[in-house]
């Protein structure tokens, strides 16, 4: 039996359990249209359910030595490097991704597995003056108790985990819901490594459904105090709204539209290298992918040319060949709408120095220059493999174009002088911006997120005991206090 058919399941309480929705989630390969699962949606009721669960779950699993938390973690990397090969043929099967990019996700969820064993001994209390020389004022770092993870479909073993793993080391239980085109990559084995790791049953429920079932039952559900989605921006301001008209603390990691800066004196074909990775890694389907690669223009017709020699060598097709560099997009219909924008930016006067041709969930790299100051593509993310060349004169005129985005996620900037670098990187409004590498990192113990439209607060480190924990003050009175009545 495959993962997609023995985990096509609701997971709730310990128990893996058809849902009681309306309708099923089908479940297929975006290279070949194969069926990989059905899934019966969860209800109203099993959002309740679950979340009665982690409540129920929560006191235990918040007392449990963190010393044994930990060992939970330590198991489920043992499991994952003993199941790499199957888990790399889920993600290639469900997600479309390459043997690179499965290799590039299961290595940073193993860091993050490896962080969360450390982050479980990181809730640190602090004991602080007082006016009152008899009175001892202590700071506890206490679990927020429940809290649901949102996750997104093109990273969803790595990005559920991202969420899950800390929540569970730092003492809180959790609901996960799963994007519904990645349910088991994103859901389904995230339960069964931590169920096969030892995790108690209702410490992790997962429940996959979609707002055409539940409405928003999973964030006005009165139990959890923290939402972490990760997802599109236009989704996570309804997430926000919802979340903060019931007073629920959220993290929202949301699009981008990242600029990667090539200076004057940038070395070109490094630069190239960078730029084409950040751009086409996962068919472009990546928050911090480089939609936009800025180059000044004293280097700009050499920086092209060899841009444009690198795209047209990646091999397009099966992602289940290592050869692969660009695989399918998530479902036809974002194929699609990659198609025309393309179209309209053609249409619209931009130049096509590479017009890649799309059929069904495949579409080629696209390499766009020539655009008008107010192009619509400029302005938005684009979550398929098409590249922006825009021209610039000067440093300033750099920030400025990579500052004229509504996003503010990750970027790069590429130069000769390290520090004139950093003092660029430190004008953009991202939050996160790389001198000399590319626009795609994520590191286990820097905060990661970003500014404006791309989201709301930090992960990763010392940001997740900010997030998964609260502050509890309790005061000990030695003497007595003198009260005025």
């Amino acid at each position: 039996m495959s993962y997609f058919e023995e985990l096509a399941f609701q997971y709730i309480d310990g128990e893996w359990r058809s849902g009681t929705g309306s309708w099923d989630i089908v479940d297929f390969n975006p290279y070949n249209g194969e069926k990989l699962a059905s899934i019966t949606v969860a209800g109203v009721a099993e959002i309740d359910q679950a979340y009665r669960a982690a409540e129920r779950a929560q006191p235990a699993w918040g007392a449990t030595n963190p010393y044994t938390r930990r060992l939970v973690f330590e198991r489920a990397l043992r499991i994952i490097d003993d199941r790499e090969a199957e888990l790399s043929a889920a993600i290639t099967a469900e997600c479309g991704g390459t043997a690179l990019k499965a290799a590039f996700e299961l290595h940073l969820a193993r860091e993050f597995l490896r962080e969360a064993v450390h982050l479980a001994l990181r809730a640190e209390g602090r004991i602080l003056p007082s006016p009152d020389d008899t009175k001892e004022n202590r700071l506890y770092r206490v679990p927020v108790g429940v809290v649901a993870v949102i996750s997104p479909f093109n990273f969803p073993f790595l990005l559920s985990l991202k969420s899950v793993a800390p929540a569970l080391a730092l003492g809180n239980t959790v609901v996960l819901k799963p994007h519904q085109n990645t349910p088991i990559c994103g859901g389904g084995l995230v339960a069964k490594v931590l169920e096969e790791a030892g995790l108690p049953a209702g410490v992790l429920n997962v429940v996959v459904t979609d707002i055409a079932e539940i409405g928003d039952a999973l964030i006005e559900h009165p139990v959890p105090k923290v939402i972490s989605f990760t997802g599109s921006d236009k989704v996570g301001r309804h997430v926000a709204t919802v979340a903060a008209s019931h007073f629920k603390k959220t993290v929202l990691e949301l699009g981008g539209n990242s600029a990667l800066i090539v200076l004057d004196d940038a070395d070109l074909d490094y630069a190239v290298e960078a730029a084409v990775f950040s751009r086409f890694i996962h068919q472009g389907q990546v928050c911090m992918a480089a939609n936009r690669v800025l180059v000044d223009r004293s280097v700009e017709q050499e920086f092209t040319e060899k841009f444009v020699a690198k795209v047209k060598s990646l091999k397009v097709g099966d992602p289940g060949d290592p050869a692969t560099h660009v695989g399918p997009l998530i479902h036809a219909g974002q194929a699609e709408a990659i198609a025309s924008l393309v179209e309209q930016a053609v249409a619209d006067g931009a130049t096509a120095l590479v017009r890649g041709r799309a059929e069904g969930t495949l579409v080629e790299p696209s390499v766009l220059t020539g655009l008008k100051a107010d192009a619509a593509i400029l302005g938005q993310e684009i979550f398929g493999p098409v590249a922006l060349i825009i021209p610039f004169d000067g440093e300033e005129e750099a920030v400025r174009l990579a500052n004229a985005t509504p996003y503010g996620l990750s970027g790069a900037v590429h130069t000769g002088d390290t520090e004139r670098g950093v003092r660029v990187a430190k004008r953009i409004d991202a939050g996160m911006i790389h001198v000399n590498d590319g626009t795609v990192h994520d590191e286990p113990i820097v905060p990661f997120g970003g500014e404006k439209a791309s989201g709301v607060g930090r992960l990763n480190g010392d940001a997740m005991v900010d997030v998964f924990t609260t502050t509890k003050w309790i005061s000990i009175q030695h003497g007595k206090s003198r009260f005025p009545f």
